[in-house]
């Protein structure tokens, strides 16, 4: 391991942990956005999470977006 590495994996942490931050940001917002919502605005919501986060299945039933 040299210098270089632990610069290269601190930056690449920090990038990671915007990308969380921004996701959080974005799933707050959905989810006032999903309590006024219709059905067709509700399934448009659950597709941008759907391409947002591999964990979306989880977020879109806890949301409660889709009914099944």
């Amino acid at each position: 391991m040299t210098i270089g590495d632990i610069y290269v994996s601190c930056s690449e942490r920090r990038k990671e942990l915007k990308r969380r931050r921004q996701r959080k940001r974005k799933i707050t917002h959905f989810k006032h956005r999903s309590e006024n919502a219709s059905v067709s605005e509700k399934a448009h919501l659950a597709a941008k999470i759907r391409n947002m986060t591999p964990g979306a299945d989880a977020i879109i039933e806890s949301l409660k977006l889709e009914e099944r």
